[in-house]
């Protein structure tokens, strides 16, 4: 264009890029006069094609999808990054200081290293798998002892235990099945202000008000699994956090934070740490091999892991296992029981045909001394009436 109202440059840029820069236009374009966004290209027509947050970057000859601020990646944003969690397995994204001196990201950067401020709105949406109750999923703190916890309680409902601004402890239970039933299951958590709105798969949407405008202030860190600075948590918290999760989380994102993929893809500029056992994984195929077969779980007589003695839990591969060997011996038993009975039918049928021959054999001998009985009866009789007309 042009700096001063001589006739400038009248049609359409796009894919503006300085130094190795791309320069956003369009955000230029709305608060510059005389300078409309939405130039056609080829996003215009394959914009949809970039999926879970992806955004659209227009080429020279074509397009991309920029997957930064997407806990997803590939082509069109839509491979899952995933990883499988072990007790005591720790993921903990750090957020800046509060109130930090302005720190030059690039857009690149700008996913996995943002400011922490004072904020009314939260949108976090995950995806997880496991068979182990109690479990932490995701744990977020700030400086003023504000918190945010994602959790299974004993018997399996989620729980989101939110406090905010020194007030009450605000629990919000989604009991519609027990989600520890090494499933995948998708969460969607989204505060604005005071409204509270969390969605599990396909279930209805739980609803929930605080009673006033609330800020998260000042968030501190962000943790997937165990929480290792247990120092101040609450103690509902800290019974769960024992063991912390163990299974497959996937495609975490919070706010335009993913930690998961930060810890994964960016671990030497993102500021994030991992303690303990991190495999990356698909959690799909998890699913249909059995999370047990991929992690060590255990268990005790207390029910938060407390105690010294710890004993595998039988996995469900054995189980199955067991129970189709038992299957297999019943049905082996039922077939030796059918043989058996066959076996005695036809011994019981073969001696019987044996008798019948026997008899057959011996009726003509029987049959021949009959007849000579009758012969000499009729013999004596004759001589008889002989004797009595003489």
């Amino acid at each position: 264009g042009t700096a001063s109202r001589q006739k400038g440059f009248l049609g359409c840029i796009r894919s503006l890029h300085l130094n190795g820069q791309k320069l956003d236009l369009e955000e230029k374009a709305l608060v510059t006069p005389g300078v409309k966004p939405g130039c056609p290209g080829h996003c215009s027509s394959y914009g949809n094609f970039c999926h879970n947050g992806g955004k659209c970057v227009e080429k020279y000859n074509g397009y991309l999808c920029d997957c930064t601020n997407s806990p997803y990646e590939g082509p069109f944003c839509k491979k899952e990054v995933s990883a499988i969690f072990e007790a005591g397995t720790s993921v903990t994204y750090v957020f800046q200081e509060p109130y930090p001196v302005t720190k030059n990201t690039s857009l690149s950067s700008s996913a996995i290293y943002v400011d922490s401020m004072p904020s009314s709105k939260e949108n976090i949406a995950f995806n997880f798998l496991t068979g182990q109750t109690p479990c932490l999923l995701l744990y977020i703190d700030s400086y003023f002892q504000d918190y945010l916890a994602v959790l299974l309680s004993k018997n399996g409902n989620l729980q989101v235990r939110y406090q905010l601004s020194k007030e009450r402890v605000h629990v919000c239970t989604f009991d519609a099945e027990n989600f520890a039933n090494r499933r995948m299951h998708h969460v969607k958590i989204n505060r604005d202000g005071k409204e509270l709105t969390i969605q599990v798969d396909q279930h209805p949407i739980y609803r929930y008000n605080f009673s006033s405008e609330v800020d998260f202030r000042a968030v501190r860190s962000l943790t997937l699994g165990k929480v290792t600075d247990s120092l101040g948590l609450d103690v509902e918290v800290s019974k769960v956090n024992t063991i912390g999760f163990v299974g497959c989380l996937s495609s975490v994102q919070y706010n335009h934070i993913a930690p998961l993929k930060a810890a994964l893809r960016h671990p030497s500029i993102a500021p994030v740490s991992v303690k303990g056992i991190l495999v990356e994984a698909n959690c799909r195929s998890v699913m249909e091999a059995d999370i047990n077969t991929v992690t060590t779980v255990y268990s005790s007589s207390d029910p938060f892991g407390k105690t010294d003695e710890r004993e595998p839990l039988t996995n469900a591969v054995r189980s199955d296992s067991a129970v189709i060997g038992g299957v297999i011996a019943v049905v082996i038993f039922i077939i030796f029981c059918i043989i058996g009975i066959m076996t005695r039918f036809l011994y019981q049928h073969k001696h019987s045909h044996r008798t019948n021959q026997m008899k057959e054999k011996e009726y003509p001998e029987n049959l021949e001394n009959s007849f000579r009985n009758d012969i000499d009866l009729q013999n004596t009789v004759s001589e008889c009436k002989r004797e009595y007309f003489i």
